[in-house]
């Protein structure tokens, strides 16, 4: 259903975590699909100070009832100390795409 799907975003330092990530959440079936996007540069604030850094977007898609066991994983295995976690509702959908969702993330 369009009110139960999420995509949680987050960021990992390169190719290979992310696909680590993404076999993790797939393999206990966390995710019914994990998108890994090319890389980006990112400008942020810490600790007092403008940063850069190169990133590679992760893109989950998901059911929302999964969430607090996706930041669990996403937390066990991201090297930062504060990664970014975050979760967007689907407004609307395809009705066929947002019940695979459902079905591949079936606990």
């Amino acid at each position: 259903m369009a009110d139960d799907a999420i995509l949680v975003l987050t960021q990992m330092p390169d190719h290979a975590a992310a696909h680590a990530l993404a076999r993790v959440l797939l393999e206990r079936r966390l995710a019914a699909c994990v998108s890994i996007g090319a890389p980006v540069q990112s400008l942020y604030h810490w600790r007092g100070k403008i940063e850069t850094g190169t990133e590679i977007p992760v893109a989950i898609k998901t059911r929302r009832k999964r969430y607090a066991e996706i930041e669990s994983a996403v937390l066990a295995v991201h090297p930062y100390e504060l990664p970014e976690i975050v979760a967007v509702p689907f407004v609307h959908g395809l009705p066929r795409y947002l019940d695979w969702i459902d079905a591949e993330t079936a606990e």
